[in-house]
């Protein structure tokens, strides 16, 4: 099931713009390693739950994976076919806005087991199944504990 906010302020809202860097989770916190933006954009809760699938069938036991990233940003839109007028459209799905920058999700191993032969490996499969799922150019970040 998509994420999504138990209540909102207000249901519909304006589209906005994205402009500069992430200044607050920019850095990997919880994890070993981390998919960080490296251009900015949006990303739909959908999008989100299918990155967290197809990371969690490879971790398996094996690690923990945080989401650094939730969906707040309400999307409507209007019918195909509508004549001009008559209000906003309907809430359509709810979206992400991230910055260059921002670390979309992390992965600490639980246990030193080699998933593969080597865990640099494994962990480079499992984020770039991640990034395959994720419309946006991103890189894989080391923490520097």
């Amino acid at each position: 099931m998509a994420l999504m906010p138990k209540r909102v302020k207000h249901r519909k809202s304006q589209r906005g713009r994205i402009k500069g860097n992430a200044t607050r989770g920019n850095k990997v916190v919880y994890g070993d390693y981390g998919l960080q933006a490296t251009q900015g954009g949006w990303i739909n809760a959908t999008t989100i739950e299918a990155g967290r699938i197809a990371a969690q069938q490879y971790v398996r036991g094996e690690g923990r994976l945080y989401i650094r990233i939730f969906p707040t940003k309400p999307v409507t839109s209007k019918p195909w076919e509508t004549r001009m007028g008559k209000g906003k459209g309907a809430l359509d799905s709810l979206m992400f806005y991230v910055k260059k920058g921002q670390i979309l999700f992390e992965i600490r191993l639980l246990f030193n087991l080699n998933l593969f032969n080597n865990i640099d490996i494994a962990i480079k499969n499992l984020l770039i199944q991640c990034q395959n799922k994720i419309a946006l150019r991103t890189k894989i970040l080391v923490s520097k504990k």
